[in-house]
């Protein structure tokens, strides 16, 4: 009998579709990577989805974000998220959470509740976090490194954190990391070099970006914001949605533990 997802079983099998049925995934950041992470996963028949971030769309989200339209403008992110699934697969069950995850917000989620754990959001402090966290309960987790200032979708990787280089957001995580003895992390990376932005962001520009970084009504200070695109974010978010996937397809045939890279 045919139903959304028939092709999809064409290539896993009744089991392991039933097994997409019966996860919960949680994807923190519904941006430009993330938002591409929750469409394909809501795509693939995934039960449940925790969809966590604080942001609305803006009218500089629609060059890249999936959730982004001159519809949604305005409106949360998590909210035209989750408005995307019901369409797609209203049987998925959606808990979407207007929050940013910080070490001051993180006793809100139990991540033994989760099948998986998608990490993509831009602040390092967050990133920790959730990545501690994961840790802490044995849940798996999957971080989105830098997808900024960059062109060349073919450069993207799937590695361990301690495998990886160029990417700047990388070596950061990477010294963090193992100075709280995070003895492994799968990420999506680039190996392509951050290019300069072609002049500065203008001051609208500027106070966007702030409000998308949690930092409104703060004290403004002028930062160098990315450049992006539509075809670099989705290719990592779509990486991303296919290791949590076949990860889940690989514990149903006892074959998890394969090579990231």
């Amino acid at each position: 009998m045919l139903d959304r997802f028939s092709r999809t079983q064409l290539l896993y099998g009744a089991e392991i579709m039933e097994s997409f049925a019966a996860s919960r995934i949680a994807v923190f950041g519904v941006g430009g990577v993330g938002g591409y992470v929750v469409e394909a996963l809501a795509r693939s028949g995934i039960g449940a989805l925790d969809i966590i971030d604080n942001d609305r769309v803006c009218l500089t989200n629609i060059n890249r974000q999936i959730i982004a339209t001159q519809k949604t403008v305005g409106k949360y992110k998590v909210d035209a998220a989750e408005e995307r699934i019901r369409e797609i697969n209203p049987d998925c069950v959606v808990r979407a959470y207007k929050t940013f995850f910080l070490p001051e917000t993180q006793d809100q989620f139990d991540f033994r509740e989760y099948d998986y754990v998608v990490d993509a959001i831009d602040t390092v402090t967050g990133k920790l976090a959730i990545i501690e966290k994961a840790d802490k309960e044995g849940t798996p987790v999957i971080s989105s490194m830098g997808a900024g200032n960059k062109l060349n979708a073919s450069l993207f990787e799937v590695a361990d954190i301690y495998q990886t280089s160029v990417c700047p957001l990388a070596k950061v995580m990477r010294r963090e990391c193992k100075k709280r003895g995070i003895v492994s992390l799968k990420v999506v990376y680039s190996k392509e070099k951050p290019r300069k932005p072609l002049g500065e962001a203008d001051d609208e520009l500027q106070e966007a970006a702030a409000d998308a970084a949690g930092d409104s009504g703060k004290t403004h200070r002028k930062k160098a914001i990315p450049g992006s695109t539509a075809f670099v974010p989705s290719v990592a978010g779509l990486i991303i949605a296919g290791e949590v996937l076949n990860d889940i397809a690989g514990k149903v045939h006892g074959t998890e533990d394969r090579d990231p890279a």
